[in-house]
Formats: C-alpha cells, sequence, structure tokens
C-alpha cells in the first residue's frame, strides 16, 4: 500500500469515441424524475454505457435482485470485450466546465479505507462531512458486495490552502496525455481528462505527501486528531464501500494488506478553490407556536455571536447564535431544534425565497442560514465531528459526478 491516504490506482477506461454515451450522472440525482433517467437510457440506446453498471435510485421500486444480476453481468461482459482500458498506477486529471461556464478542477485517484470512517465522533484521516444515515447503507451493500468493477461519484475534499496539489497540475496539463475531452449528456456540460503519470505522477506524490505532513502538523498544533480529507458528495457510497471492505477483511484477513477492495475511487477536489460554491440549506419548522420557539431560541444565542435570519408570519428579525457552542452556525441550531421540536416538523429548504416564503405561514417559522465559509469546514468537522444532515449543497443535481472511470475491486 501507498505511504499517503489518497494514491494511484489501476484505472480503466473507455476508448474517447464511446464516453459521450457512457457516462452517466451520479445515482442519488433526479430520483423524483424517472423521465431524466428514460432520457438517458434512451440517448445510451445500446452503446456500452456506464448506466448499465450502476443502479439509479429513481428505479428502486424495480425487481432490485434482477437489476443487481444485470449490473453484474453487465461488468463482467465490458471486462470480457475489452471495453475497458487498462492505465495501471495513474491518475487523472479533470476538469468539468459547469453549465455556467465555471470550471471544477479535480484528481481521480483512489483513497485507502482504513483511513476512513464515516461515525460522527470519527477520529480518522478521512471523514464525512455530515451524518450518515446507515438505513441507507444496506441497500447499495447488496449492489457492490459482488460487483466486479466500482465506478465513482465521490468528491472527496482536500483543504489544500496552499494549492500545490490540482492547481500545479492546471499549469502542467499541455504537457500530459488527454485522455478524453466530450460534452456530457443531457446538460451536463463539458469534461476533459489528462493522464498523470511518469514523472509528473511522481512529482504529484510528492506533494501530496507533504500536502498530508502539512495537514498532520496543523491539526498537532491545536491538539486534535487530524482530518486530512473530507467527503464532499457521495458519502453513502464511500460508507458502502468501507462497509462491503470490513466484510471481506473478516473473511479473508489475510488479503487485507493488498486486496483493491482496500481502496475506494474517488475525485479529489480542492475546497479553497473559487468553483466550488457550498449553497445553505434552511430550516423551516411547521407546527409550532412561533413565539415560543423564538423564546426558547434565545437560550443558544449571546451578543456578537454568529448571525441567522428568523422569518415568521409576525416577525423578520436577526439572533445571534452563541459561538461558544460551535465552530459552526448550522450545527447549533441544528442541535437546537433537534431538542425541540419533532424531526417531521423540520423541512429542509434550498433558497431564501422559498424558505422565507414558507416560514411566513400560519404556525411555521424559517431559520435562513449563512453559507459555510470554506476555511472553516474542515476546522469546525475536527472539533465539532460531522456535521448536521443537510448542512450544504455542492451544486445542482446537473453538476454532480459523472460516473466515467472505472477499477476492478476483485
Amino acid at each position: 500500500m501507498s505511504n499517503t491516504v489518497f494514491h494511484s490506482t489501476d484505472l480503466l477506461i473507455p476508448e474517447a469515441s464511446l464516453l459521450p454515451k457512457w457516462a452517466v450522472i451520479a445515482c442519488d440525482q433526479y430520483t423524483s424524475e424517472p423521465e431524466y433517467w428514460e432520457a438517458v437510457k434512451a440517448e445510451a440506446g445500446d452503446a456500452p454505457s456506464a448506466l448499465n453498471l450502476i443502479f439509479p435510485e429513481a428505479w428502486l421500486k424495480e425487481d432490485r435482485s434482477k437489476r443487481i444480476a444485470f449490473i453484474n453481468e453487465s461488468m463482467r461482459d465490458c471486462l470480457n470485450r475489452n471495453i475497458l482500458k487498462a492505465y495501471p498506477s495513474s491518475y487523472v486529471y479533470v476538469e468539468r466546465t459547469l453549465v455556467n461556464g465555471t470550471i471544477r478542477r479535480g484528481i481521480v485517484g483512489a483513497v485507502d479505507l482504513d483511513a476512513y470512517d464515516y461515525a460522527a465522533d470519527a477520529h480518522s484521516a478521512i471523514r464525512a462531512t455530515e451524518r450518515t444515515v446507515v438505513e441507507r447503507i444496506p441497500p447499495r451493500v447488496a449492489i457492490r458486495k459482488d460487483a466486479p468493477l466500482e465506478l465513482t461519484h465521490v468528491l472527496m475534499l482536500c483543504d489544500d490552502e496552499q494549492e500545490t496539489l490540482i492547481e500545479t497540475l492546471t499549469a502542467e496539463k499541455e504537457t500530459l496525455p488527454l485522455l478524453y475531452d466530450f460534452d456530457l449528456m443531457q446538460g451536463g456540460g463539458h469534461i476533459a481528462g489528462w493522464l498523470v503519470d511518469g514523472e509528473a505522477k511522481e512529482r504529484l506524490e510528492a506533494r501530496i505527501a507533504a500536502y498530508e505532513q502539512r495537514m498532520k502538523a496543523k491539526y498537532a498544533a491545536i491538539g486534535v486528531s487530524p482530518i486530512l480529507y473530507a467527503v464532499g458528495d457521495g458519502n453513502h457510497s464511500l460508507a458502502t464501500a468501507k462497509n462491503c471492505w470490513e466484510a471481506i477483511k473478516q473473511e479473508h484477513p489475510e488479503q487485507a494488506q493488498n486486496h483493491p477492495a482496500r481502496c475506494a475511487m474517488v475525485e479529489l477536489e480542492n475546497i479553497r478553490d473559487a468553483a466550488q460554491q457550498f449553497e445553505p440549506i434552511h430550516r423551516v419548522v411547521t407546527g409550532i407556536d412561533p413565539q415560543k420557539l423564538a423564546d426558547e431560541l434565545t437560550s443558544v444565542c449571546a451578543s456578537g455571536g454568529y448571525p441567522i435570519r428568523v422569518i415568521s408570519a409576525d416577525s423578520d428579525g436577526v439572533f445571534f447564535l452563541n459561538p461558544s457552542l460551535g465552530e459552526l452556525p448550522v450545527a447549533i441550531l441544528q442541535r437546537f431544534l433537534d431538542e425541540v421540536v419533532n424531526p417531521d416538523q423540520i423541512d429542509y429548504i434550498h433558497g431564501d425565497d422559498t424558505a422565507a416564503r414558507l416560514g411566513r405561514q400560519p404556525g411555521a417559522m424559517a431559520f435562513l442560514l449563512p453559507g459555510i465559509p470554506k476555511e472553516g469546514l474542515f476546522p469546525g468537522i475536527a472539533k465539532d465531528g460531522v456535521l448536521p444532515r443537510k448542512t450544504f449543497s455542492m451544486g445542482h443535481a446537473c453538476e454532480k459526478r459523472y460516473y466515467l472511470e472505472a477499477r476492478r475491486i476483485r
């Protein structure tokens, strides 16, 4: 195994001419829009497609065992027909051009699952950003446990303040072999990827090692366990990989060192990149006495604290959450709400205007949260543990990661 938590892996990628119909968006998107997935199916047609290797959540009402058997057979067929070209021990530098023209940069590689823990109080090198809903894991395990391949929509975040990892590859890309460059289906924008191997790989791995050492030193200086990477998107998929790996270790402890399922493929992105926009997810509480709830809220407030806008039918004002209660206002607010109202009274809303409108309804109250400062995310998780559910959103549905690269996991 590598000496670093994030490292190269043996990648499998279809030839460039197949990719426009091969690459499809993350399976957990458009879950209430089956027509989107029907359009994807029609566009892919009979061509080789990652659609045949995943289980879109919009289709979960189908016969699951039949779909899983189809996925496994489709993976074996891809391998038998040599549709996927191998790139041993490599990385891919990726540029994703979003619909608004913004370019989001990343590196496809792998992470060591022994360095990852999704528990709320984890002290591991890789941590979840938001609380994992464990009930969502078993159905995903059923899909992965016998699959010969993995594809990924996991976006992993580093906190590279010096911009030495991904941004350096941006400057080097003209010297790297271009692997793909095409428009993504169904309005997903554009994507290009360059192979990172040979001397470029060696330089990158030296920078990865230096980054990980910097992060360890940074957190040692404040007396908390270092967090090197955080899961920005796809936490339940990574948690599934972790559970499957733990089962393999139990069954075959002699393979614990070098089994391919010990690692999971991810795309690493820098939280400091200007293209990373974290949109707040607001809270609207219904079925309450707004004045009583406002009075109770003062128990977690303090002068000069974190400002949040609170809206009801009769009021629209700002409360200041006590900063001694946590690093992030969303964590303070969520703990408060969990203690005073039932979970089914809380709704999680995108957009200021929508939240404000819903908060003005009788018996309701809206809490409009500020955006999460990028520099506060890693320290917040390190000190307070994983964030509450529905803390932030990384872009819109069409901006999520598309399945493109693959790797063997058995």
